[in-house]
């Protein structure tokens, strides 16, 4: 009984490699680490070659990831939904059980879903089970990965390769917190209060410009150019491939007290608020770079709110604007836009000019005359009157051919 027990099953290990090991990339670290502490703040996107630990440092994100309250019912009541609707608002025995006094959530992780790049429209929203469809004749929706992801991060790597319709569902749905299937006469709405990552490399294709501001922060991944920072990554590499167990254990130390910031960082953002001017300031450069998108302000506000609940602060300051400022507001103004609002303008000015030039040339209404006009039949009463061309007529002599 000892060797079957003890037999090798063959199952690979789930050690990740430390979020906080990864050499450099302060930019990528930070924007991941805000997008834990504050959802609101939209996302990130990852964008930069290949081999540049962009996954990796996703993946890695999971043993900071802090504890969430999540729903015990199959239907997933919350007590928030009782506060908002009243006794309809949840199901008859999650009411039963709140009307006692007892949870219907429960503390778990915060979880990593990562979205298959094959994954299709109803894999991801939900559809109608073919399982219970072909075993018991009936028709039963199913819920998808954005449900499933609901309080936790999901992750889509090689984001510019995916379907148009689902990247657009995934967008919408993240922004809004829930969403809506419907199949034939059937539809439910799911929660989808997730936060987004996302990474692609330029090389393989670009990414729509809609769906681009639709991400809060963009960082730009960038290999490390300082040689003894590349012979770190690779001596750090060479050991957790060599002893995982080892390497992992040797940065569990710093891996806790980073978790640990998180929580209490994400309980301190509520009572975070802005200092004196800084919000005008932010918004002054937002002004004087043209950015149309108001979701500029959001990401930048929203972003500099989780780092300073990160660094132990409840005021931001201009410092931590100017911090973020680069990720939030990067490629969010663009030529195409300020070319065609210009060109726009510049048909409303003629436009404009036409208006002002006709109301200028326009003479007032003159009086109605008292006599008909000499080319004109009039009709008053029912009764014919000619005009002055005819009446004239009548009375000059008639000349005999």
């Amino acid at each position: 009984m000892k060797a079957v027990k003890d037999r090798d099953r063959g199952l690979a290990s789930n050690l990740r490699y430390p979020f906080l090991a990864i050499v450099g990339q302060s930019e990528m670290k930070m924007a991941l680490i805000l997008a834990l502490i504050n959802r609101a703040m939209g996302g990130v996107l990852l964008i930069g070659a290949r081999g540049t630990a962009k996954t990796t440092a996703v993946r890695g994100l999971v043993d900071l990831m802090p504890v969430v309250e999540r729903s015990t019912c199959e239907y997933g009541c919350e007590p928030e939904d009782l506060y908002r609707y009243g006794i309809d608002g949840v199901c008859s025995e999650c009411a039963q059980k709140l009307g006692m006094g007892d949870p219907i959530t429960t503390s778990e992780l915060m979880r990593l879903v990562e979205l298959p790049l094959n994954a299709r429209l109803d894999d991801v929203v939900g559809g109608i089970s073919e399982r219970v469809a072909l075993e018991q004749q009936r028709v039963l929706l199913e819920r998808g990965i954005l449900s499933q992801a609901d309080q936790n991060l999901l992750y889509i790597d090689e984001v510019n390769l995916l379907d148009d319709m689902i990247i657009d569902a995934i967008l919408d749905a993240a922004a809004q917190g829930q969403y809506t299937v419907r199949r034939g006469p059937l539809a439910a709405t799911y929660r989808s209060r997730l936060t987004l990552v996302g990474s692609m490399n330029p090389e393989e294709g670009n990414l729509r410009p809609q769906i681009q501001d639709r991400f809060g922060l963009r960082v730009l991944v960038r290999g490390a150019s300082d040689v003894a920072e590349r012979l770190e990554i690779y001596h750090r590499a060479k050991a957790y491939k060599e002893k995982p167990y080892k390497f992992v254990l040797d940065w569990a130390a710093e891996t806790d007290a980073a978790a640990f910031e998180v929580v209490e960082a994400r309980k301190r953002l509520p009572q975070v608020v802005f200092g004196e001017g800084v919000e005008a300031e932010g918004l002054r450069w937002i002004e004087q770079l043209k950015i149309d998108s108001h979701r500029a302000e959001m990401t930048l506000l929203e972003a500099a709110r989780a780092l300073a609940a990160a660094d132990d602060r409840l005021e931001v300051t201009l410092d931590d604007l100017r911090l973020v400022a680069p990720l939030a507001l990067r490629q969010r103004q663009t030529d195409f836009a300020g070319k065609y609002f210009a060109a726009q303008q510049e048909e409303d000015t003629k436009i404009q000019a036409v208006i002002k030039g006709s109301k200028k040339r326009s003479s007032p209404r003159t009086r109605v005359r008292s006599s008909p006009s000499t080319k004109e039949t009039a009709s008053l009463n029912g009764q014919s009157v000619q005009n002055e061309t005819s009446a004239e007529a009548a009375a000059s002599p008639k000349t005999e051919a």
